[in-house]
């Protein structure tokens, strides 16, 4: 009998993994796998929205701050910006995904970047005053 999915999900995932590579589908818990490959394409998404919100937080204090400016922020800006290209390129997929995870982290950004400066959140553009490409271009600080 299958551990229950509720109740122990690392035996779960390893019994339904074997019994997979044995080429036993008709045993398989078919409807959770189908659950956990969801929610884990959705992992993705949201470690996307992170990465971007960090990077985008970054460059709104830069861009709004600009006698704060300092090494860390350069560092923050690099890092973030090497993290979000690895994790594109380990998911190509969220690409085509792009328009809706930008909002989503321009809108993380903002409130990050108000809570950061003290800066009320009016005070930054409604929308997103970069574009994904200038976001994750080495070579681009917002002036």
């Amino acid at each position: 009998m299958l551990p229950k999915y509720e109740e122990d999900f690392y035996g779960w995932a390893m019994e339904n993994a074997a019994l997979l590579k044995k080429g036993k589908f008709n045993q398989v818990d078919i409807n959770h796998i189908i659950e956990e490959m969801e929610n884990l394409g959705a992992s993705e998404k949201r470690e996307l929205v992170s990465r971007l919100s960090q990077l985008i937080m970054h460059l709104l204090k830069w861009h709004f701050q600009p006698t704060m400016r300092g090494h860390s922020w350069i560092y923050s800006i690099r890092v973030q910006r090497k993290q979000t290209k690895i994790h594109l390129k380990d998911n190509p997929s969220l690409k085509s995904k792009l328009d809706e995870i930008l909002l989503d982290s321009y809108d993380v950004a903002i409130s990050e970047a108000a809570k950061e400066t003290s800066l009320d959140e009016k005070n930054f553009p409604s929308e997103c005053p970069y574009t994904f490409d200038q976001i994750i271009d080495d070579t681009f600080f917002p002036e």
